[in-house]
This record gives C-alpha cells, sequence and structure tokens, in this order.
C-alpha cells in the first residue's frame, strides 16, 4: 500500500509557508466567525432566567401588582402576597384584609408580578413560566441542545457531500435568521421550536468553520488556529454576552443583538475558499490548484508550475482504495477506531455536561449575574491562552487527565463548603470552571488528531452529537438545584474525575501527523503494554502501528 494519500497535503502546500497573508487571513476571518457561535449557546442565562415575583393581587385583572411594586417598592409586601411566590393568602371579600383564616393560601389564580430590577421581559416573565410552569424553562433549554444535537449528527454528512464552505455559510445564515424569527415568538410553544433549529445552526456552523480552518492550514498553524483562533473567538463572543445583556434587558431586543452580527460575514464569501483538500479529495484538482495559486498570490511567493502532480492526486483522491465512501459504520469497523470512538463518545458527552452546567449555572451564582457571566468568560479567555502554550510541552492524555480531575475535585470540595459560606462556594465552581474549560477546548484538537481523514468529519460529529446529548441533560441538573444546591456540584465533579480517569486509555499525538486511513488509526494505551507477539494476533493493531510510526498523524 502506498505511503502518500493525504499526508502529503502537507508537503506539497509546504512552499506556502505557515504564516503568510493567506492563512493569517482565513484564520482571522474564521476564528471571528466564531464569536455568534460563543454568545448563541449561553444567550438563555439571560433570555430565560426568571426574575423574582409574586402573585398578582386578586381585585382585578389589571396587573395592579406593578403599581403596587411602583409605589411601595417591589419589595415590600401586599396583604395578599403568601408566604412563597407560588401562592397568596386568601382576602376577605372586599380584597383588602386576609380571611378569617389568617394563614389559608390559594394557587396564584390570576397570575405574576415580575421584578423589573434586572430585566425589562424574559421569556418566563412574558409567558409565566413559574410554579407549575417552571419546567418549561430547562426544558426549552434542552431543546436547544436537542437541536445541536441534531445539527452535530447532520453537519459532518452534509459538509463531505456538498463542501465545508457552502455549509459553513449556510448555517451561518440559519442561525442568524431562526434568531430575528424567534424574536416575533407569540408563544412559549413557538420560542422552544425556533430555539431547537438556533441549535442546529449554531452548532453546524461551529464545527464548519473548525474543519475548514484545519484542512487548509499546516500543522503548526492548525493548532495554534484551533486553540488560540478558534477557541478565542468562542470565548470573546461568550465574554461579550452579558455586556450586550447589561445595555439591553429585554430578551426580544437581546436577541437581535445576538443575530445581527451573523449579517456581516455574508460578504467573506469572496474571501473564504472552499477546503482544497476537499476538492482533491472530490477529484476537482484544477479548483484545488486555483486555491491554492491564490494563497501564493496573497503570501507573494512563487507556485510550483504543477501542483498536484498526478500520481499525488491519485493517492490524494483515494483512487487505490476499492472503497471510496465511507459511512458511520466504519467506526465501528476496525478494533482501534472502535475504541477511540467508543472512548469519546464518553469523554465528550462529561465534558460537554459539565462545561454547560458550570456555564449556564452563571445566573444561580451568589452576587451580580452580568459579572459573573463575564468572570466565567474571562475565565475560559485566560484557560485558551494557556492551553495553547502547554499544548506541546504534555502528553495530549496527561493534560486532558489533569485538567479534568482539577475540575472534579474543585467541584466535589463544595460539599464541605458550610451553606452560609455562598461565596465560597462561587470561588470553587469557577476555579473548577478553568479545568473543564481548557478540557472542552483542547479535546477538539486531540480528537481531530485522532480520527483519519476518511472518517473524520463524521468521528468529530458522532462525538460533537454526544457532547450534545450532555448538554442535554445539564438544565435538568440545575433545576435539580432548586430542591439540593449541592446536587448538581457533586454529579458535575464525579462525571469530570470519570472522564479524566477514561482519558489516560487515548493514545498520544503529540508531534504526530494526521492519520488518513483506517488502518492508521492508533491503538489505546492499554496496548502499549503488550508484547510485539501479543499485536501480531491483531492485523489492524500491527499494522496501524507500524504506518503511524513511520509519519502518521498531523
Amino acid at each position: 500500500m502506498s505511503n502518500g494519500k493525504i499526508r502529503d497535503f502537507d508537503e506539497i502546500t509546504s512552499f506556502l509557508g505557515d504564516y503568510g497573508l493567506f492563512q493569517i487571513l482565513i484564520m482571522v476571518l474564521l476564528s471571528v466567525s466564531t464569536m455568534p457561535a460563543g454568545y448563541m449557546g449561553v444567550i438563555v442565562v439571560f433570555v430565560s432566567d426568571t426574575p423574582e415575583h409574586y402573585c398578582r393581587s386578586p381585585n382585578s385583572s389589571s396587573r395592579n401588582g406593578t403599581e403596587w411594586e411602583q409605589e411601595n417598592g417591589f419589595h415590600d409586601r401586599g396583604s395578599w402576597m403568601g408566604p412563597g411566590s407560588c401562592s397568596r393568602y386568601k382576602l376577605n371579600e372586599n380584597w383588602t384584609e386576609k380571611a378569617a383564616g389568617f394563614n389559608d393560601t390559594e394557587q396564584c389564580l390570576d397570575g405574576w408580578v415580575f421584578s423589573t430590577d434586572k430585566y425589562t421581559a424574559t421569556i418566563v416573565s412574558e409567558w409565566d413560566l413559574v410554579c407549575d410552569n417552571a419546567w418549561k424553562v430547562p426544558f426549552s433549554t434542552s431543546f436547544y441542545f436537542v437541536g445541536a444535537l441534531i445539527g452535530s449528527f447532520i453537519s459532518g454528512h452534509l459538509s463531505d457531500r456538498f463542501g465545508r464552505k457552502p455549509v459553513f455559510f449556510f448555517t451561518m445564515i440559519l442561525q442568524t435568521v431562526t434568531a430575528l424569527i424567534q424574536v416575533t415568538s407569540v408563544s412559549w410553544v413557538m420560542f422552544t421550536i425556533l430555539n431547537c433549529l438556533r441549535g442546529l445552526g449554531q452548532i453546524s456552523n461551529f464545527i464548519a468553520s473548525l474543519v475548514l480552518g484545519s484542512e487548509m492550514l499546516s500543522k503548526s498553524a492548525r493548532v495554534t488556529y484551533i486553540l488560540l483562533g478558534h477557541s478565542l473567538g468562542f470565548g470573546f463572543g461568550y465574554a461579550l454576552l452579558p455586556v450586550f445583556a447589561y445595555f439591553i434587558r429585554g430578551w426580544r431586543m437581546l436577541l437581535v443583538a445576538a443575530a445581527l452580527p451573523g449579517f456581516l460575514f455574508i460578504p467573506t464569501w469572496c474571501l473564504i475558499p472552499e477546503s482544497p483538500r476537499w476538492l482533491l479529495q472530490k477529484g476537482r484538482v484544477e479548483e484545488a490548484e486555483l486555491v491554492i495559486r491564490k494563497a501564493a498570490k496573497w503570501n507573494r511567493v512563487p507556485a510550483p508550475e504543477v501542483i498536484f502532480r498526478a500520481g499525488d492526486c491519485l493517492e490524494l483522491m483515494n483512487k487505490d482504495e476499492e472503497e471510496q465512501t465511507y459511512t458511520y459504520m466504519d467506526l465501528m469497523r476496525t478494533h482501534n477506531i472502535r475504541n477511540i470512538t467508543i472512548l469519546g463518545v464518553f469523554i465528550w458527552i462529561s465534558v460537554a455536561m459539565v462545561y454547560y452546567g458550570l456555564s449556564l449555572n452563571s445566573s444561580n451564582l451568589h452576587g451580580n449575574i452580568y459579572l459573573n457571566c463575564f468572570i466565567s468568560a474571562a475565565i475560559d479567555i485566560v484557560v485558551y491562552v494557556a492551553t495553547w502554550l502547554l499544548i506541546d510541552r504534555a502528553p495530549r492524555p496527561t493534560l486532558i487527565f489533569t485538567t479534568l480531575m482539577f475540575c472534579g475535585i474543585m467541584l466535589l470540595v463544595i460539599k464541605l463548603v458550610p451553606e452560609d459560606m455562598p461565596i465560597m462556594v462561587q470561588v470553587l465552581a469557577l476555579v473548577g470552571k478553568t479545568g473543564v474549560s481548557a478540557a472542552y477546548c483542547f479535546i477538539y484538537l486531540f480528537f481531530t488528531e485522532l480520527m483519519p481523514t476518511v472518517v473524520r468529519n463524521m468521528g468529530l460529529g458522532i462525538c460533537a452529537t454526544a457532547a450534545r446529548i450532555g448538554a442535554i441533560i445539564c438544565p435538568y441538573l440545575l433545576y435539580m438545584g432548586l430542591y439540593s444546591k449541592i446536587l448538581p456540584y457533586i454529579i458535575f465533579g464525579t462525571a469530570s474525575i470519570m472522564a479524566a480517569a477514561v482519558s489516560m486509555l487515548l493514545p498520544d499525538t503529540r508531534n504526530s501527523k494526521l492519520p488518513d486511513l483506517l488502518i492508521q488509526t492508533k491503538h489505546i494505551r492499554r496496548f502499549s503494554c503488550c508484547s510485539k507477539e501479543a499485536l501480531s494476533t491483531r492485523p489492524d493493531a500491527t499494522e496501524g502501528f507500524k504506518e503511524v510510526n513511520q509519519s502518521a498523524i498531523y
């Protein structure tokens, strides 16, 4: 079997250099494009937050509770206000004094009055999503991640079939337009359905930009792009959210402000080319050469008269393979790729559940919600830079083990904090988030290196789909915090430690080339203690081991 194939793409295009004008432009544009994805995923923190509230007075269909708030202040209690926010005292027939049964209460039959101290409106205050309807808040958030799950599953297939560039721009428009339509929602049901579509567009666009940039850059530029550019764009988008929300207190206008930047990327269609790797895989050699020659022109370097020779192109297009069409079932075909896929699914579920759980928990932390959210985003940004600096200084499995174990320990320590020390709980939660934030940005690079080119999009798609399952679960885990504040932290901490332990089975991909074929997939670390004789009993392990050692992964 030939040793060429797509792994030689870096050698063929090495004359372009690593950080020319073309590469820098691609990294900047695609990194900035992830900013909407950064805040769209957690905008629910403000859009679906539950303001303080109490039962509306029964003596009128008008919102006389609001009048009471204006005259007396929200926290001064009227005679009808019950002991909790989901009940009120029964009043006498004049609706002025408590009825004979001094402590008799009833449900809030006339609705609720919501505080406007933090927001002019959220979906909770607009559609009374409290008390018996409180379940609708985590459900709408989970439905967003259901859309992200669907997008994760189909985006890889669509990207492989129609190209990285069309999928990238289509999903950007889908995310933007859906958010604008969501502003016009007349009911919770309409809002929730559109939430699902917005989630589908968000994750599909995020993955498409990741793959598009990775396939156009050399190894060193690729690592910088994924860990520094792509992740920082996401982090800065997250940091912009509390700034937008602080000045825009209504959920509808906040969604408008979040959606509009998406339209700014449409003109970049002329600047961002299609992935030359994908073009070659589809046999469109002339188009691939045009992309490379355009890059050479921008970088002001001479291009060879013939960039892709016939032999190279045959290998790049997998012409010597009997099977040129790969499916999701190929992720289970060999022992090595099956192990990587199964371990990846578990790790991604755990990491996403903990990351989004801690991110969405900003509104439940002690103190100012806007400051808490900004600190959470700032932590992510610092962590992304630190991860980039450390990425080549430690083995990949050790790095992910350390970050997840640190997160898990910090979250479990919260169990020991007295209830009258909420600031300490907040500090431990935010410190723990540094670990899972590092792991969350790092696993994209790690599994890009682990998955062979022929199934990379599908492999990342399956892992990202698994991550959305974890994200779907986390709103309900946070909802359990209403009954036990410590329980979500215990679950998140345990999941983080379990994922850390599993991650040590993964092979190290540092200083390796990207694998191209299934047979080049590295075996998990338990095989490293086996003798050569034991390995020889498994052909896929030995062949893959030999080819990987010759030149295998990035």
